[in-house]
């Protein structure tokens, strides 16, 4: 096991993520405009995308890394049948989900009922069905929109490790995905259900809603449900849904049958709103 992997074990996730927190969230301007001038000059991040292109003008590096974009820096795909990325970054991996087990790299995979915290009922669907997953890095845009239109109907925080979700942590680290903290978002749409998965990472395991606000932290030591009145949280495709505070990953589960993938290999890079394939069904989603 290479050092790297070894200190994934080791080091204290949760005080390391609490520290960041706040850190991240420091309005002290020396501090803040250091640490966005670091991720400007390292990442090469684009700030004429965003709707304040000044970077020093956030109020805290958090403000910066969550910033709004332009309306026009990205739209949906005009094929009001295609699935959406749900993220800027790059495809984890994409395709059909096997028996009920998702690929996660050479060598890995994991269960559909795992990641949705041990609920068998709500991973029923998509036994055989599709998923695609993407992994957002510091240089992108960190608002999560939506695939398709759909009614969200719970919420489950699932308790874990807050492993990174970098690359070489996730072909080393079996069933990392399965394991991390995540909300899984639970929605009907007009292809039946699909579930939106936002898994919490080491040094980033923040995650906020449009409709509740900040959920994580406070970090879960048991599964936490929510439910919502039908109609309660309807969202339209390409809505924004959440965002996370720093950057991970983001998983999308699509029964079998309502989608067909285009061709995407692993690394490649994706915007939200760009197409990853296209809904079967004749009715438009969303």
């Amino acid at each position: 096991m290479s050092i790297r992997l070894l200190l994934q074990y080791i080091l204290p996730h949760r005080a390391l993520s609490r520290l960041v927190y706040h850190a991240t969230r420091w309005t002290f301007a020396p501090w803040k405009n250091w640490l966005i001038g670091t991720v400007l000059r390292r990442y090469q991040v684009d700030m004429s995308e965003a709707l304040q292109p000044d970077a020093m003008a956030y109020q805290h590096f958090n403000a910066f890394f969550t910033r709004r974009l332009r309306r026009e820096a990205r739209r949906a795909d005009a094929d009001a049948q295609a699935l959406l990325s749900p993220a800027d970054g790059r495809i984890s991996q994409a395709g059909p989900i096997s028996d009920g087990r998702m690929f996660q790299a050479k060598g890995q995979d994991y269960s559909v009922v795992e990641l949705l915290g041990g609920d068998q009922v709500a991973a029923a669907p998509y036994r055989d069905g599709t998923f695609v997953t993407v992994y957002l890095s510091p240089r992108d845009y960190h608002r999560v929109h939506m695939p398709l239109g759909g009614t969200l109907r719970e919420t489950v925080h699932v308790p874990g490790r807050i492993f990174s979700v970098a690359p070489f942590a996730v072909a080393g680290i079996p069933r990392l995905f399965a394991r991390n903290e995540r909300l899984v978002c639970h929605f009907d749409g007009p292809h039946g259900p699909f579930a939106v998965v936002l898994v919490g990472a080491m040094l980033v395991s923040s995650i906020a809603t449009v409709w509740d606000g900040l959920v994580i932290p406070p970090y879960a030591c048991s599964i936490r449900r929510k439910a919502f009145p039908d109609g309660q949280v309807v969202l339209e495709r390409f809505a924004e849904m959440a965002r996370f505070n720093m950057g991970s990953t983001v998983i999308v589960l699509l029964p079998g049958g309502v989608a067909t993938l285009d061709a995407w290999q692993p690394e490649q890079p994706v915007r939200v709103g760009e197409r990853l394939g296209r809904c079967m069904a004749a009715s438009a989603p969303g």
